[in-house]
Parts: structure tokens; sequence; C-alpha cells
């Protein structure tokens, strides 16, 4: 068979081909990867849920949802204000620990921040 006459199979090809560019830049820290310290508010939850980090990193919460949101970190005795849609709010965390938080405007929403 020629390839020429087979536009499906160039077709299926160049999804391929994209896909796995996809991948890799995933895998090897492309342009996608987050940041050590990101956590992202999307549709009412953080993103990651637990988010390992070193002590010294500064964590910064972005909210992507169409509504506003706060941190509260009880045991640091910590809240951000409001933070409105694309708006974010950092923390550097010192000591080693595990350190909860929740969104002080809708408290069925947690995560957590563990620093080794």
């Amino acid at each position: 068979m020629n390839d020429v006459f087979e536009p499906d199979l160039w077709v299926r090809r160049r999804v391929l081909r994209s896909a796995l560019g996809a991948a890799g830049l995933a895998v090897f820290g492309g342009a996608h990867a987050e940041e050590p310290g990101a956590v992202t508010i999307d549709n009412f939850t953080f993103s990651p849920a637990v988010l390992p980090i070193k002590a010294g990193t500064e964590v910064t919460w972005t909210n992507h949802d169409d509504i506003p949101h706060s941190i509260v970190l009880p045991t640091l005795n910590k809240r951000s204000k409001t933070i409105d849609t694309d708006g974010s709010f950092s923390y550097r965390f010192e000591k080693p620990g595990s350190y909860g938080y929740m969104c002080g405007l809708h408290p069925h929403m947690k995560g957590k921040v563990v620093v080794s």
C-alpha cells in the first residue's frame, strides 16, 4: 500500500505525533509542567489536593474559578484576603510539617501542604 493515497493514515500519524509530543513535554518538564509550589483553584477544588514541598518553598494559590475564594491556614493562624478570578495568594513555608488548609468562603474545599 502507498501512504500517499490513504489520508486517514496521515491523520492518525499526525494525531499520534501530537499526543506523543504533548506527553513528552509533561514528562520532561516542558511548557506545561507545574511549578513546585503551585496550587490551582478550579471547579471548587484545589489541585493538587496534597502538595509536597521542601522547607523554604513559597506556595502560590491561583484562583481560576468564576467566583472568589480565600485560603485559611488554621494551624499557622494565616488567612488570605478574598482571591478573585485569576488572582493569587502566596505563603512561604519555613518549617517541616503537615499543614491543612481550606477555603474560608467554602469550607468543604480542603487541601494540604506537606513540608519536608
